[in-house]
């Protein structure tokens, strides 16, 4: 794991400082080859980068974790070709995103669950026998959509990406994204049972 190697002491940076000058004061000590400013990156993100790999894999636990680790070193070796021209955080996710999609594309045709996760979307069986309403929790059923309805909705939605952005990402035109959504949203609405 990238954390395992991660030992150094981080250098004195203020911490307190606005979040955009604390990055881009550690990304300088960082790209200097300075783990303990890297792992202080690695922190202050890893939660949100993990989150949102996690909606685009559809909830499945192993795969985002391992993403994650992917994006966390393809930024590590991006580090130098960083420009400052956007927030870190920004850079990152856009990253952290595109390392996501690149391993959605490749799985095209592949089953969606490995049997680690495959176990992580059984419910629970309550005291009457009956399962749990784990199904119709919200993450699951955006877990449950078309991988690129899913995609397109996570990064409109909840990422908050404009459509022709997500065009050039997904490989495809800005109506498609479009329509993509509207698929995403009505079969949220259904499967929600009209609440969405």
């Amino acid at each position: 794991m990238l954390m395992a190697a991660m030992t150094e002491p981080m250098p004195a940076i203020s911490l307190d400082a606005p979040a955009e000058d604390a990055d881009a004061a550690l990304v300088r000590v960082a790209r200097g080859g300075d783990m303990g400013a890297f792992e202080a990156l690695y922190r202050r993100h890893a939660g949100r980068v993990h989150g949102v790999i996690l909606r685009l894999v559809g909830g499945q636990h192993g795969r985002a974790e391992d993403l994650t680790q992917d994006a966390f070193v393809r930024a590590w070796q991006a580090l130098p070709s960083y420009r400052f021209e956007s927030a870190f955080g920004t850079w990152l996710y856009r990253l952290a995103v595109n390392t996501a999609l690149m391993e959605l594309r490749s799985r095209r045709g592949q089953p969606l669950m490995d049997a680690d996760d495959a176990y992580d979307s059984v419910g629970s069986i309550d005291s009457a026998g009956h399962t749990t309403a784990l199904s119709t929790d919200l993450e699951r059923v955006v877990a449950s959509l078309p991988p690129r309805a899913r995609a397109v909705l996570v990064l409109h939605d909840v990422e908050g990406w404009k459509h022709e952005e997500i065009a050039v990402e997904l490989s495809m035109a800005v109506g498609s994204s479009k329509a993509q959504l509207h698929r995403a949203r009505t079969l949220l609405r259904a499967r929600l049972g009209g609440e969405a």
